[in-house]
C-alpha cells in the first residue's frame, strides 16, 4: 500500500505524517491488518530494535476518589468493588516493587487516587522512592499522584523520580463528556509542570469509551505536541457499578490499528500497551509487540491482569527480549535532549541520578492502567503482589529460550486479603 510505505518513511525520519493519513491508518480494513502490523513494525524496529521495556505498578492509595472520571473504578459514586485503602508505608511500596523488579521490571509506577496530592502527600512519596531505589539499584521511579500545583514536580524530582504520569486519556472536544470535575486544560498543565521540572514526560490514552476516529487522531497529535517521552495506551475496561460499564466498541483488530496510528504518529518515544490489553486484543496479543516497546507486567491498580510469568513468556515466545537495565530506552537522539533538560540527567539518559528511559507512569487503562482520579487515566493496575524468591536475574536469554529463573507474580484483585491500610 502506499500510505503504509509513505507512513514507513515519515517514520523512520521521524517525521509527522499528516491528520489523513493517520485517520486512514485507522480505516483499514481487516484484510489489511497482518500489513498495517508490519509497517508500524519496521518503525517499531528502527528505534527500539527488539526489546521490550517491562513496567510495574504500585497503587500506593487506592479508592476513596474525589473525581467523576466517567471510566474509572475508584471514581466519586463507583459502585465497584474494588480494594480501599489509605496511602501505604514506604517500606511497604517497596516490597510491592520488589516482586515487580524480581521479575525484570525495568521501572515501578507509583499511583495514588485522587484529584492530586498535598505538600505532605509529595513528601510521603518522596520518602517512599528513596526506599524503593535504595532496595533497588537502578530502578527507574514514575509518579502518578493527579494533578500538580507549582513546586510538587520539583519536589518530586529531588526526592529522586525520573518521570510523571498524567494521560491526557481523550480529545479536547470529547474530555467534558468524560469527566466534569477537571478539565482537559488541566491535564495540559501538569505534563508541561512535569516537563518543566526534569522529569520525564509520560501521557496516554484510553480507547474504547465512544470516542470517534478523529478523536482519538486529535489526542494522539496532541500527545506528539507535549513531546510526551513515553505514551501509554490503554483500552476501556468497562468496570460495573461506573457510567461506562456498557461500552464494549473494541475488537482486537481496531487496538491493533489504533496501536499503529500511536506508532506512526510517534515513531520514536516508548508507546506502551497498557490497560485492557488482556480484554480486548486476547490472543493476539503477541501481534502488538511488533509495534509497542512498553508493557506492564503482571496486574493493574484495581483489576487483575495477565500473570506475570505468562506475560514474560510471550514475550520470550514472540522473538522479542527484555530491555535490561543497562539499556537505555529511548533513541539516542532523545536521551541526548533528555540530557540538557533543568534538572540534568533526565530521562533515556541512563546515567547519573535518573534513570528515564521513557517517561512512563502508571499509565494504563480505561480503568486499568495506572493512576487513578485525575491521575493518569487508567485505573485498574496493581493493588499488591507477591513473588516467589528468586536469585539475581541473570543476563538476558536468547529470545525463544525457556527461562526457568522468571518470577511468577501472583495476581491480586477485588476480594483479597490485603489490609485496607497494609
Amino acid at each position: 500500500m502506499d500510505l503504509l510505505n509513505t507512513l514507513v518513511d515519515k517514520g523512520l525520519r521521524r517525521e509527522l505524517p499528516t491528520r489523513e493519513e493517520a485517520l486512514a491508518v485507522l480505516a483499514t480494513s481487516d484484510d489489511e491488518l497482518l500489513d498495517v502490523v508490519a509497517a508500524a513494525g519496521k518503525v517499531r524496529r528502527q528505534w527500539f530494535g527488539r526489546r521490550v521495556k517491562l513496567n510495574y505498578l504500585v497503587n500506593l492509595k487506592s479508592g476513596l476518589c474525589p473525581e467523576d472520571c466517567s471510566y474509572c473504578s475508584q471514581r466519586l459514586g463507583s459502585k465497584a468493588e474494588i480494594l480501599k485503602y489509605t496511602w501505604l508505608k514506604p517500606e511497604e511500596a517497596s516490597q510491592a516493587a520488589a516482586a515487580g523488579v524480581a521479575g525484570g521490571a525495568k521501572r515501578v509506577c507509583l499511583v495514588a487516587s485522587g484529584r492530586g496530592p498535598t505538600d505532605r502527600d509529595v513528601e510521603r512519596v518522596g520518602k517512599t522512592i528513596e526506599a524503593i531505589k535504595e532496595q533497588n539499584e537502578g530502578i527507574e521511579v514514575c509518579a502518578c499522584l493527579g494533578l500538580l500545583s507549582d513546586g510538587q514536580a520539583e519536589k518530586l524530582r529531588e526526592a529522586g523520580a525520573d518521570a510523571y504520569n498524567h494521560n491526557l486519556n481523550t480529545s479536547e472536544a470529547t474530555y467534558g463528556q468524560i469527566t466534569k470535575t477537571h478539565t482537559y486544560a488541566d491535564r495540559v498543565d501538569t505534563v508541561e509542570k512535569a516537563h518543566a521540572a526534569g522529569l520525564s514526560a509520560c501521557s496516554g490514552l484510553i480507547a474504547g469509551m465512544g470516542e470517534t476516529d478523529e478523536d482519538l487522531v486529535d489526542v494522539v497529535f496532541s500527545l506528539r505536541e507535549l513531546d510526551a517521552d513515553s505514551v501509554p495506551v490503554n483500552f476501556l475496561i468497562p468496570f460495573e457499578g461506573t457510567p461506562l460499564a456498557k461500552e464494549w466498541n473494541l475488537t482486537p483488530q481496531r487496538c491493533l490499528r489504533i496501536l499503529a496510528m500511536a506508532r506512526f504518529v510517534c515513531p520514536d518515544v516508548e508507546v506502551r500497551l497498557a490497560g485492557g490489553r488482556e480484554v480486548h486484543l486476547r490472543s493476539l496479543q503477541p501481534l502488538a509487540l511488533n509495534i509497542v516497546n512498553s508493557i506492564f507486567l503482571g496486574d493493574y491498580l484495581t483489576s487483575e491482569g495477565q500473570a506475570g510469568q505468562a506475560d514474560l513468556d510471550m514475550i520470550a515466545d514472540a522473538g522479542f527480549e527484555v530491555e535490561g537495565a543497562g539499556t537505555t530506552t529511548l533513541p539516542a537522539h532523545r536521551s541526548d535532549l533528555a540530557d540538557t533538560a533543568p534538572s540534568g540527567g533526565g530521562c533515556g539518559s541512563n546515567g547519573g541520578a535518573s534513570l528515564c528511559g521513557s517517561g512512563a507512569g502508571a499509565a494504563s487503562a480505561g480503568d486499568e492502567a495506572a493512576g487513578c482520579g485525575s491521575a493518569c487515566g487508567g485505573c485498574s493496575g496493581h493493588a499488591h503482589a507477591e513473588a516467589t524468591p528468586v536469585p539475581a536475574q541473570p543476563a538476558q536469554a536468547e529470545p525463544g529460550a525457556l527461562r526457568s529463573d522468571l518470577v511468577a507474580v501472583r495476581r491480586r484483585g477485588a476480594g483479597t486479603d490485603i489490609a485496607p491500610n497494609a
